[in-house]
């Protein structure tokens, strides 16, 4: 089964080493949380084949470096890098960033791509829970691609919309709108945001009716463009 965890922010511009740092701390969460989905590392490149990776931070900050420097709007969109894991058969992990800049219309973003056998144990609150220690983004969700399809058929989502999933993650002014009796498991993480736990897989029908009483309430709002801030 394929699940995405995923967060979003506004402009937060970040010098090499200050993503490197975040990078490590993700992927050595990461390893904690789902050791068998990444043994082995590789840097997947814009033009040409993918190179093995060793994800400590002088590779981090060389590869982070060696990103900004071929691009030279990199100050502006943010840093991109994109790493996939290998580790116990049917198990895979890809984690892929665009963070550091300050574009005006162009989310940041950091996602987690974990495929494991059906039958799996995935702790993919967790990891969402982890993104949102990390990057401190303005919202988050853990979903599928049986949620997302139903979030666009059923409730007009449209990609770069604020959206929770199976389980979402709102910024602290986000969770402050919260509507009460939302059915969901509240769960308040350091900083001031929670973490929602919506549905179990499957239940695609729960997830649109929370994201439709999370959009009506105010709390899946879109950040105002021209964006001036990471978080709402």
């Amino acid at each position: 089964m394929r699940r995405v965890v995923r967060g979003f922010w506004g402009p937060r511009p970040e010098s090499a080493e200050a993503l490197a740092d975040r990078w490590q701390r993700t992927l050595d969460g990461l390893a904690e949380l789902v050791p068998q989905a990444a043994d082995a590392w590789s840097q997947v490149h814009g033009n040409g084949p993918a190179t093995a990776f060793t994800p400590e931070g002088k590779a981090l900050l060389d590869a982070l470096r060696a990103a900004q420097s071929a691009a030279d709007w990199s100050d502006l969109t943010g840093t991109g890098l994109r790493l996939v894991g290998t580790g116990t058969p049917g198990w895979e992990a890809e984690v892929s960033g665009l963070a550091g800049g300050a574009p005006e219309f162009l989310l940041q973003s950091l996602a987690i791509v974990l495929h494991a056998p059906d039958a799996a144990v995935v702790p993919e609150e967790d990891v969402l829970a982890l993104l949102a220690r990390v990057w401190e983004p303005d919202f988050g969700d853990v979903s599928d691609d049986d949620v997302l399809d139903a979030l666009e058929d059923e409730a007009g989502y449209a990609v770069g919309d604020p959206v929770v999933g199976r389980t979402g993650y709102l910024s602290p002014a986000r969770a402050a709108l919260v509507p009460d009796g939302l059915e969901a498991v509240r769960q308040e993480l350091p900083g001031g945001g929670e973490l929602l736990s919506i549905a179990a897989p499957g239940d695609s029908a729960a997830v649109v009716r929370a994201y439709e009483r999370l959009r009506e309430a105010g709390a899946l709002a879109p950040l105002l463009r021209p964006m001036d801030r990471p978080v709402l």
